[in-house]
């Protein structure tokens, strides 16, 4: 993906500092995307609004990314196809085979990453 401005859905987003779903918050709008946290156990995070599910995302998103464990995201699976992002990235502790296949039977592209690393090797 190029570098331009993407909208961009965090599943699982953390209001804990030094986690990994915070970090990719923050390096997200540091890099100018267009960030939507989502967690239904969170309103906020650093100010920003936090949607409590995949459900309330409205509008074409660019990526996906998970920080969500597989029991989580196998129950998302019909929110996250319907959601048809452009693509979903599986950060580590995320994996997913039932969510993976039914991803690639929808045709939507995903990818075994780490959204911190991608952003700041300038590969998002």
């Amino acid at each position: 993906m190029s570098q331009s401005r993407q909208r961009v859905v965090v599943l699982g987003a953390s209001a804990r500092r030094a986690s990994y779903a915070n970090m990719a918050l923050q390096l997200l709008r540091e890099k100018g995307h267009d960030v939507i946290p989502v967690n239904p156990n969170v309103s906020n995070i650093n100010g920003m609004a936090v949607l409590g599910s995949v459900n309330e995302v409205s509008g074409p998103v660019d990526t996906l990314t998970l920080y969500v464990s597989a029991r989580i995201s196998s129950a998302l699976i019909e929110q996250i196809v319907r959601l048809n992002p452009g693509r979903v990235i599986f950060n580590p502790g995320s994996e997913n085979t039932e969510l993976a296949a039914a991803l690639q039977h929808a045709g939507i592209p995903f990818e075994h990453a780490c959204t911190l690393v991608l952003l700041r090797s300038g590969e998002f």
